[in-house]
């Protein structure tokens, strides 16, 4: 079994996340509330620490702040440590005075300095918004085996979706051939994760071989992968068949928070030999009143409840009004809804107030999101028009 401290990993944790609408108002991408108790960066995290990943740099961009704070010194991964533990990683000042990482590849090249510091043969790329478990020493080991150069991780999609990914096209040995970026006729369904091991030397000369090339957008997938291939590297495609969703869209987030609902899921938060990890609050218990009527669903914490929630996650702090009915939602923390309020695929953000007597109109099964800290008045309709909420009043 290889080292796992003889690997460093770099999270990409800088996504501005335009997809998920108002959810990434105020905060990058993998900080967004999921599962009721999580963020969604803890998955990546909890995936570093339980494969006996102990060093990790944390690249961060677009609104810092909530991640930053969330994560904090990585108390609650284990990652508060002398030897390596967590290191955030913001761009550099360029000339100009600007701080921005033109694409993933250069996120890499920007912290070069801290890779080697740690004199680490192998190096993990993952990203921070995406939902799933993963063992990352079974793939170094893999690495290691084929005597690669550089290991992507993939999954088979269904055919309908393969479009819409990089896609693998590899030989019998899973010596990747070729690699298609989001092809329209896509000649089979093995679609990157966006999860990368390199060879250290290997991958501090191609990215430097990239930045010379003034053409390129400075991106793995639609450069430096490219050109690995072309020059010749041992590229391996290493195939994961767990549960992974990339949730990236609105509705693919509302989605993976709905399979946590389902009877037998596929992602279990209950497992026990693969914790996820996250900086959970000590709060009181939550309080379920004898009119309520709840069913598969997440009660988190410090919820108060009076009425009916059906498939649906509730956050800690959450109040549900008398005769109120909560179906198919999101409802994050410290919202209060009243009383005779009906919501129905809706994503509501922290410390919502919706009035009494509120309920929700969708068109075309569109997805509802009320934004943190709005208060819609009582007797309101909220409607969706598919390019935009709108509220109105009886």
């Amino acid at each position: 079994m290889i080292a796992t401290k003889d690997c460093v990993a770099l999270l990409l944790a800088g996504g501005e996340g335009r997809r998920l609408g108002s959810l990434t108002r105020f905060t990058a991408k993998p900080a967004i509330p999921f599962g009721g108790k999580y963020r969604i960066v803890d998955f990546t995290l909890s995936n570093c620490i339980n494969s006996g990943i102990q060093t990790v740099g944390v690249l961060t961009q677009y609104k810092p702040q909530v991640l930053n704070a969330h994560i904090g010194s990585g108390i609650p991964w284990g990652l508060d440590r002398q030897d390596g533990g967590i290191t955030f990683l913001p761009p550099c000042m360029n000339r100009k005075g600007e701080q921005c990482y033109k694409g993933t590849a250069d996120a890499i090249y920007q912290n070069l300095p801290f890779i080697k510091r740690f004199s680490s043969r192998y190096v993990l790329v993952v990203a921070g918004d995406h939902i799933y478990k993963m063992d990352y020493a079974k793939m170094l080991t893999y690495h290691r085996d084929k005597q690669a150069d550089v290991t992507i991780a993939v999954i088979e999609v269904p055919w309908i979706e393969a479009s819409r990914f990089g896609i693998m096209n590899t030989s019998v040995d899973g010596r990747i051939l070729d690699f298609e970026e989001k092809p329209e006729k896509p000649r089979n369904n093995l679609a990157s994760m966006g999860i990368y091991i390199f060879s250290w030397d290997v991958l501090k000369k191609h990215l430097e071989m990239d930045q010379q090339n003034r053409a390129s957008s400075n991106d793995f997938g639609k450069n430096v992968i490219p050109q690995m291939l072309q020059a010749g590297c041992r590229m391996f495609a290493y195939l994961f068949d767990g549960y992974w969703k990339d949730v990236g869209t609105l509705e693919s987030y509302w989605e993976a928070n709905m399979d946590l609902l389902k009877d037998n899921p596929e992602l279990d938060l209950a497992e026990r030999n693969w914790p996820i990890y996250t900086a959970d609050s000590s709060v009181p218990p939550k309080r379920i009143h004898f009119s309520a009527r709840v069913n598969r669903s997440f009660v988190n914490e410090n919820c108060k409840i009076l009425g009916q929630v059906h498939r649906s996650i509730l956050f800690p702090g959450v109040q549900i009004g008398k005769n109120s009915v909560i179906r198919d939602s999101i409802i994050m923390a410290g919202t209060t809804i009243g009383n005779n309020v009906v919501l129905e695929r809706a994503v509501v953000g922290e410390q919502a107030v919706i009035g009494d007597g509120v309920f929700s109109t969708n068109s075309d099964e569109a997805i509802i999101v009320v934004q943190e800290d709005t208060i819609i008045p009582n007797g309101s309709i909220i409607e969706n028009h598919s390019d935009r909420i709108s509220v109105g009043m009886l």
